[in-house]
């Protein structure tokens, strides 16, 4: 028999081991939702907003066409950060000490430095020296941000390399493997099913870093939403479409790096 301590308490505590009834998990999500969306109303209500919404409403293309560069940006970043990370991880893992400790710096100094200083420091820095013409400002963007997500991605590659126990690896050098046998048959397939969800996870992030990308005037979603801004002084009715962009982005990915998480973690 279901009761009110079903709903607002956790069967094992703290712990966690064991999960909720699904209709407490629906019950409590609508009940999050309800307090979010009722604090924001109450808000604006206090404001006492004059809605414009008409304005925006003109812009419509331009704030798709933004958003539609922001999914294509991300995609592409992802797909070169992931080679970016796998090099490095490797890297790290080199015989050859100075290419191992080359992708160790390379990848404290990225993971250390804040975004937005490397965009600048690489745009306006690198790209002001070698006078790179703004005819490769989309390009550069996408290799910026690739290099930071592919810094972090490297870690989490390396530590799914390193979870594969030892005794597998000599086991397979014991039966003749090469190194590279050893990595294609042995490794990889068990570092991959290790990494796959904090890899999608990690997409969140390059999503919501991609909006960084404004700052070289890159016209994805947060530069278009801050030019119709401009255009309309309608700030509110400008960036709640902005923030909605991104969480029909991300939440759906989110949600796939929990399932990915449950789906592929090991009994201990």
């Amino acid at each position: 028999m279901t009761t009110w301590r079903d709903m607002i308490l956790a069967p094992d505590g703290a712990r966690g081991d064991s999960q909720p009834p699904s209709w407490a998990k629906v019950a409590n999500v609508f009940i999050a939702l309800l307090v979010l969306v009722a604090a924001v109303w109450i808000s604006l209500l206090r404001l006492n907003y004059n809605w414009g919404w008409a304005a925006v409403w003109g812009y419509r293309v331009e704030l798709f066409d933004g958003w539609l560069l922001t999914l294509g940006i991300s995609v592409a970043a992802l797909i070169v950060s992931i080679i970016v990370g796998f090099v490095l991880a490797l890297g790290q893992r080199s015989w050859f000490l100075p290419v191992r400790y080359f992708a160790k710096v390379l990848v404290e100094v990225v993971r250390c430095t804040p975004l937005l200083v490397l965009i600048l420091v690489i745009w306006y820095g690198f790209g002001g020296v070698f006078q790179v013409g703004n005819q490769w400002r989309f390009t550069w963007g996408i290799l910026i941000l690739a290099l930071f997500e592919g810094a972090y991605i490297s870690e989490i590659i390396r530590a799914g390399i390193e979870s594969v126990g030892k005794t597998q690896i000599e086991s397979a050098r014991a039966i003749g493997l090469t190194r590279g046998q050893t990595y294609r048959y042995v490794i990889i397939p068990q570092a991959f099913r290790q990494t796959l969800p904090p890899l999608v996870g990690q997409l969140v992030s390059l999503i919501k870093d991609s909006s960084l990308l404004s700052l070289i005037s890159i016209a994805e979603l947060t530069q278009a939403a801050q030019q119709v801004n401009t255009m309309t002084v309608s700030t509110l009715e400008t960036y709640l479409p902005l923030a909605a962009g991104y969480l029909v982005l991300t939440i759906p990915i989110s949600l796939w790096s929990r399932w990915l998480e449950r789906r592929f973690q090991y009994e201990t």
